[in-house]
């Protein structure tokens, strides 16, 4: 029997800071009758230079804070915590658990056609090799580049996207994927896509691979699997939570989601356990 109190309840999605917003605008594009509730850990960002044990608990801390508000399902649009610490959290939480990783490898693998694809991602998602392992236990022949490049996250979460150090940064990072002859990008953390452009405009010929937006296709799959779609005929709405708000995070919200949405601030010892 269809609990339609459930179906009703909102979608939780976590990330470290911000970037976990552009899995939200792809669910929502899809799904425009879901309800949101977000939370950016960005007191504590970045993830990817943490320890796996941090990770985990810093997981189990934002899921419950989601839970909080009953929600029906939580999406960790989280590369990091996706690869470290995704099947730790579902052990954990008696909600339907999705991560990013396995979108993101499942679009890459169908993308390429040399059979070579390079990752951008956090010093932790690397470390794991969790693209890597992913991709190739879905295709064995395609040879996988992984390059850490935690510098992003700092400048996405300052908005320094279009300056010139950025696209210097950029270059670094992307120089020995170039050299590598690859012809597929997976962007391993939800901040870069918003780096997108400039990426183009170093490597126009790459195709890049968005996990945000295989990530919502992933969501709205397992929604209905679960019977849990939403029912309501209205729009569906968004609630921010921060764990500490950058004097420009509103303006920056609402320029990237295209409507003044308020964020609320929230301190660490109210979502940790």
């Amino acid at each position: 029997m269809i609990n339609s109190v459930a179906i009703n309840r909102p979608i939780g999605v976590f990330d470290s800071g911000i970037g976990g917003l552009t899995v939200v605008k792809e669910m929502f594009r899809i799904m425009p009758n879901e309800d949101v509730i977000y939370f950016g850990d960005t007191a504590r960002l970045p993830y990817g230079s943490k320890s796996e044990k941090t990770i985990q608990r810093f997981a189990i801390e934002n899921a419950v804070f989601l839970s909080s508000f009953g929600v029906k399902a939580i999406v960790v649009a989280c590369n990091t915590v996706s690869a470290v610490a995704l099947d730790f959290l579902r052990g954990f939480v008696k909600l339907p658990v999705i991560g990013v990783v396995e979108p993101g490898a499942e679009a890459a693998v169908r993308a390429t056609r040399s059979k070579r694809v390079g990752v951008i991602a956090t010093k932790t998602t690397t470390r794991m090799h969790a693209y890597a392992a992913c991709i190739k236990e879905l295709d064995a022949d395609v040879e996988v580049y992984e390059v850490a490049a935690p510098l992003l996250v700092h400048l996405v979460e300052e908005n320094w996207i279009e300056r010139d150090i950025t696209k210097e940064i950029l270059r670094e990072y992307l120089h020995p994927l170039l050299d590598a002859k690859i012809d597929t990008l997976v962007l391993g953390c939800t901040h870069y896509p918003f780096l997108s452009n400039v990426i183009k405009e170093i490597a126009p010929n790459l195709t890049l691979i968005n996990s945000a937006n295989e990530t919502a296709v992933s969501v709205r799959r397992l929604l209905r699997a679960e019977q849990l779609v939403s029912e309501k005929p209205s729009s569906g709405s968004i609630r921010i939570y921060l764990s500490d708000s950058h004097p420009d995070s509103a303006r920056w919200v609402a320029d990237f989601l295209g409507s003044e949405i308020p964020i609320e601030s929230v301190e660490p010892h109210h979502f940790s356990s």
